[in-house]
């Protein structure tokens, strides 16, 4: 058995968040990654005016991700179309990229960083990895996603009866079509689900899509129900059609959006999407998983890992308004009438409820 004071589960940007704040503070602590080399996941990508600040806390210059912003928002229901502003400039960037940024910043503080590692059990404060090693941690950072780990998964009922489904395809434009996306992000409402598209760093266009298993299972394959979607939004339609042949479409099961972690337990932070799961349409996942990892280091400076149960349940507080919000917001998104509501989606309003869907400080 090894043993840390502080151990983080995942290199994703709540732990590197973790990582960052700790090795600056001087304190012991290990992360551990299960992946070797730094891949592109499935969620996540825009990075909203206030999870810019949240990464100027922590010493990243945004240009290092992507020097382009995002200003506007375009919102797609059947052939009818709203638009506004962003309350401040934000931006798109690959999980790849984001991910290895804020990691080589931990390790630039002097994080301890061991990857490779697959945690695969978490009981009675020790960490069981698939090699059969065993880590014992007073405090322990839970950053690991999505992805649930035996001992600590959130319940079943978080699903719902109709559970969500993430699914990605990244898409590599020609130029005239990449010049038109610039500097906005779209969204595409229909019943049961919605996407969301916008220029990376790298080139590419990122479609993200949360769509509901009843709603999948019509269309049969995600192919076949991007297709569907291209012919009812011909704008959508346009970016399917650039989709290639041999493109590989990612999927995520079972994401329980809406769900937060409201109780706490002693030596357990419990941070990003391990704390609370806002809707993608928000553009805000990325923003809890950095503000949390900040916030949780910062308390576990001044608490030690006695102060994990306090810390949780005022984080789920905080998280309240913009996940309540964002449900809110989701439920007329993904409602069948929803082209019929476009006309009264004004920039005011959109405005607001993109500040109201924002994490606070």
């Amino acid at each position: 058995m090894t043993a840390t004071r502080a151990l983080i589960v995942g290199g994703g940007p709540a732990g590197a968040a973790v990582a960052i704040e700790l090795a600056r503070a001087g304190l012991p602590h290990l992360l551990i990654e299960r992946s070797r080399e730094t891949g592109d996941a499935l969620c996540g990508g825009f990075l909203s005016w206030r999870t810019l600040d949240t990464l100027a806390r922590l010493g990243i210059d945004p240009d290092q991700l992507n020097p382009a912003r995002t200003t506007t928002v375009r919102i797609f229901a059947g052939s009818r179309v709203a638009h506004a502003a962003l309350p401040r400039p934000a931006l798109s960037v690959s999980r790849r990229r984001l991910d290895t940024v804020l990691l080589a910043a931990a390790v630039a503080q002097g994080a301890a960083v061991e990857r490779g590692v697959t945690v695969r059990a978490i009981e009675d404060g020790q960490v069981r990895t698939a090699d059969g090693a065993v880590i014992a941690a007073p405090a322990l950072f839970l950053a690991n996603g999505k992805s649930d780990v035996r001992g600590t998964a959130r319940p079943a009922s978080a699903r719902g009866a109709d559970p969500t489904l993430g699914i990605r395809v990244r898409i590599m434009p020609p130029p005239a079509m990449a010049r038109a996306l610039a500097g906005q992000i779209d969204l595409y409402l229909f019943d049961r689900g919605y996407a969301g598209l916008a220029m990376q760093e790298d080139g590419s266009a990122n479609l993200c899509m949360a769509v509901h298993r009843s709603r999948l299972q019509e269309a049969e394959t995600p192919a076949d129900l991007l297709a569907e979607l291209g012919r009812a939004m011909p704008v959508l339609g346009e970016w399917v059609a650039a989709i290639a042949p041999d493109a590989t479409i990612d999927a995520i099961a079972n994401v329980p959006y809406g769900w937060r972690q409201t109780t706490g337990q002693a030596g357990q932070y419990r941070l990003g999407d391990q704390a609370g799961v806002i809707p993608s349409l928000a553009g805000e996942g990325m923003g809890i998983a950095l503000a949390s990892g900040l916030a949780a280091a910062r308390a576990y400076r001044t608490d030690g890992a006695g102060g994990a149960a306090e810390w949780q349940q005022q984080l789920a507080r905080t998280l309240a308004r913009p996940i309540g919000v964002a449900g809110a917001v989701r439920r007329v998104a993904e409602s069948r009438g929803v082209a019929r509501l476009i006309p009264f989606a004004h920039p005011v309003l959109i405005r607001m409820l993109a500040q109201a869907t924002r994490i606070g400080a």
